[in-house]
C-alpha cells in the first residue's frame, strides 16, 4: 500500500506549504513510504484529487485544498484531521496501515482490542464479571467449618496443661502427676536442709575446739610454779632473803 500525498509546489500561500511541510515531515520521521503528488504541475493529479475526496469532507465551495491524504484508493483526511491523528497518536490508524511492534500505538491498539494487562494476563471487563461471579459461587459451595482452624489443644489451654496432656498421653492421669511433682519439690527442700546441716557441723566442731583450748590455757595461768621451773633469777633472790633473815635472828 501506498501512501498518496496530493500537494501543491507552487502555491502562494504560506500556510498550505507549511501544512504541507509537517505531514511530509512527519511521515519521514516515521518512515511511512509516501508518494507525493503535485497538483500544481499535473492536471491529472488535481482532477483525480478533487472527484475522490468525499463530499461530506469538501469546503463549502467544493474545491479541497491541499495537503489531500489517501491510502491507494482510501481517502484518509486532511491535513487538520492528519493533525488530530497525530496528537492522538493515532497516525497509523488514520493512514490504514499496520503500526509497528512496540509502538506506542501498536500498545494502545492492543490495550483497546483486548482489554488492560495485568501482571502479563489480559484482563478485560467481560472476563472479569465472569471471574467475579465464579468466585462468589465457589464461596458460596464452601463449607464454613473448613473455613475453621483447628486449634491445637496447648494453644487452647496454655502451657499449665501441657504437663497434664503429657501424663495422660504417657498412661498417668493428671492426680499422680501431680502428686509425683509434689514429692519431687518435698525431696528438693530435704536436700537442701541436709546441705545446710553439713555446712553448719564443721563451724560447731571449731567453735568447740577453740573453747576447749581457751579453757586449758586459762588452767594453767592458775596454777603455783613450782621451785624447778622458776627461773634462776628467782630463785637466787629467794636464797639472798632467806640468809638475810637468819642473820638478822643471830645478831
Amino acid at each position: 500500500m501506498v501512501i498518496k500525498v496530493f500537494l501543491a509546489s507552487s502555491s502562494g500561500s504560506t500556510a498550505i506549504k507549511k501544512k504541507q511541510q509537517d505531514v511530509l515531515g512527519f511521515l519521514e520521521a516515521l518512515k511511512v513510504d509516501y508518494a507525493p503528488l503535485d497538483i500544481a504541475c499535473n492536471e491529472d493529479n488535481r482532477m483525480w484529487m478533487r472527484e475522490n475526496v468525499p463530499v461530506e469532507k469538501k469546503p463549502t465551495n467544493g474545491i479541497p485544498l491541499p495537503p489531500q491524504i489517501f491510502n491507494e484508493e482510501s481517502y484518509c483526511g486532511d491535513y487538520e484531521t492528519f493533525f488530530d491523528a497525530k496528537e492522538d497518536n493515532a497516525v497509523y490508524a488514520f493512514l490504514g496501515l499496520p503500526p509497528p511492534p512496540g509502538s506506542k500505538e501498536a500498545k494502545e491498539a492492543y490495550l483497546l482490542e483486548n482489554g488492560p494487562v495485568e501482571n502479563g494476563t489480559i484482563v478485560n471487563g467481560t472476563d472479569d464479571a465472569e471471574d467475579e461471579e465464579n468466585l462468589e459461587a465457589e464461596e458460596e459451595n464452601i463449607d464454613d467449618d473448613t473455613l475453621k482452624r483447628e486449634v491445637p489443644m496447648e494453644e487452647c489451654n496454655g502451657d499449665e496443661h501441657t504437663e497434664e496432656v503429657e501424663a495422660e498421653v504417657g498412661g498417668e492421669t493428671g492426680e499422680e502427676a501431680a502428686e509425683e511433682k509434689v514429692a519431687e519439690e518435698k525431696e528438693a527442700v530435704e536436700d537442701t536442709e541436709e546441705s545446710l546441716e553439713n555446712t553448719k557441723a564443721p563451724v560447731k566442731e571449731e567453735e568447740a575446739q577453740e573453747e576447749a583450748e581457751d579453757e586449758e590455757a586459762k588452767g594453767e595461768d592458775d596454777q603455783p610454779v613450782s621451785e624447778e621451773e622458776e627461773a634462776p633469777e628467782v630463785r637466787g633472790g629467794r636464797r639472798r632473803s632467806d640468809r638475810g633473815s637468819r642473820a638478822g635472828r643471830r645478831g
